[in-house]
């Protein structure tokens, strides 16, 4: 490779252009600042740990992931299953159990398991999708609650501000309105106007205390002994999987959106250092963002430069510049966040309800239905999988056809067999052979139409066989094809 291929590369994966990757990546800062307070609340944990998280977390993962423009941080997936072991031990043992997950997820990567997520359905894909932008609508509400006009007044300028300025900027050819995000025009704005007439809304100050000073590297403050490892284990292989879980899939929408392919196993292992990085800097561990990650490729992100400056604009806005952060309205983060939440949304799905499949429409609206109820990621994708797994052997084992017939001449009865034969569809194979009809005559089973492809599918081809041979039947099993051949052979089937 070249020096000017090898720069031309470099520069594709990481800026393609420089001013869209910074203006993307503050979006997503925005973004990601409600929304992590909100996680740390949830999981039980002071604001700054989900802060210097996020800034950690998308700083490693913007060189060691596999997906560029992904943005990962403090997560409300993970913040579920880490607050019951906050209650119980606190921070510290968190921390721990960080570490472990973080340590599993390399280790998943390394292993090139990414690959079992192409067992997750498009329908699954999809309704994770819908249930997540339901779920970041739904967190905005409680901020709604009781509200005054003055608050709804600032939440529909800042909705007009962000989907109307693009427009009008160019209608009237103003390069500055369409250049410049629209959401940070929104906050700069609503925090000039509240803070102008001194309008009486809750500011980001009212969130929660925000950091003081820089995170700073150390180890858990846990015994290093069998107890903290029987302790944080099973939290932290939740952890591991719920994080893998997510940061797959958001990868996998940004694909979409961008067009581009990306590394799943290099993303898992990204993601695992990333969450060690984080706990020993004193934070929570994470995993992709896919409303995030979603605004940001809306607003001109493709390479890594945006994720890396959503993580230093975060560190700098809530340090270096937190007096004027504090004084943000809360309701200007929640127009960024309702449009978010719009712009995840995957709206034709609606329409395709009606002419998808019913069994795929089912799966998707029951990935919606359990992630919403649960308010848990993995639990709806656990669910789609499942369904979709059951409906797709459902349908294959229809497919399988057994047809009986008699040569005139030679007296030689033949059951033809074409279509799949697994355990699904096993019982039925069984069924289909009418032995007391050939009692004491020759029988020949024609497979070269079929696959079996298990060892339920190979039992009830030695049932078959040893049912007509206890009728005194000669059986001939023909046309097994090689794979068939090869298994059968392997579990010392029919002979």
């Amino acid at each position: 490779m070249t020096a000017a291929s090898f720069l031309s590369r470099l520069r594709a994966e990481w800026a393609p252009s420089v001013p869209r990757e910074l203006l993307a990546g503050a979006v997503a800062t925005f973004a990601l600042i409600p929304e992590v307070i909100a996680f740390s609340f949830v999981a039980g944990v002071d604001p700054s740990v989900g802060l210097f998280a996020s800034f950690v977390i998308s700083i490693v993962i913007a060189f060691a992931g596999g997906r560029p423009a992904m943005v990962s941080a403090a997560a409300g997936s993970v913040a579920l299953v880490a607050a019951p072991l906050v209650a119980s031990h606190g921070v510290g043992y968190l921390l721990a159990a960080g570490l472990l997950a973080g340590a599993v997820q390399v280790v998943f990567g390394l292993l090139k398991l990414g690959v079992l997520m192409r067992f997750v359905s498009s329908s699954v894909r999809t309704g994770f999708v819908n249930a997540l932008a339901v779920l970041i609508f739904a967190a905005q509400l409680p901020h709604l609650k009781g509200a005054g006009p003055a608050t709804w007044a600032l939440l529909a300028l800042g909705l007009a501000i962000i989907y109307g300025l693009p427009g009008l900027g160019r209608r009237l050819g103003l390069r500055a309105l369409t250049a410049i995000p629209s959401p940070l025009i929104c906050v700069v704005a609503l925090t000039l106007v509240a803070s102008a007439l001194g309008l009486p809304v809750p500011t980001v100050a009212d969130l929660g205390r925000l950091p003081e000073s820089l995170p700073f590297f150390g180890l858990p403050a846990v015994p290093a002994s069998l107890d903290t490892l029987r302790i944080i284990v099973l939290p932290a292989l939740a952890i591991a999987m719920v994080g893998l879980l997510e940061s797959v899939l958001t990868a996998a929408v940004v694909d979409e959106m961008t067009g581009t392919p990306s590394d799943k196993n290099r993303e898992c292992t990204g993601l695992g250092l990333a969450n060690i990085a984080a706990s020993c800097f004193g934070g929570i561990a994470g995993c992709g963002m896919i409303g995030q990650a979603v605004s940001n490729v809306k607003y001109g992100g493709r390479g890594r430069l945006s994720t890396l400056f959503a993580g230093v604009f975060l560190l700098v806005l809530m340090v270096a510049l937190k007096d004027w952060v504090s004084r943000v309205p809360v309701i200007a983060l929640v127009a960024i966040m309702v449009m978010v939440s719009a712009s995840t949304f995957d709206w034709k799905s609606l329409g395709q309800l009606v002419r998808h499949p019913r069994l795929s429409s089912t799966v998707m609206l029951a990935t919606v239905a359990v992630t919403i109820a649960t308010h848990n990621l993995a639990a709806g994708v656990a669910v789609g999988v499942l369904l979709s797994g059951v409906f797709f052997a459902f349908k294959v084992s229809r497919m399988l056809d057994v047809q009986a017939g008699v040569d005139a001449a030679t007296g030689l009865h033949t059951w033809r067999v074409r279509g799949q034969v697994f355990f699904a569809s096993a019982d039925a194979f069984i069924e289909a052979f009418d032995v007391l009809s050939v009692e004491g005559q020759p029988v020949r089973i024609d497979v070269s139409a079929a696959h079996f492809w298990d060892v339920t599918a190979v039992g009830a081809l030695e049932e078959v066989v040893q049912r007509l041979k206890g009728h005194g039947c000669g059986v001939e099993v023909v046309g097994l094809g090689a794979a068939s051949a090869v298994l059968i052979d392997r579990l010392g089937g029919v002979g």
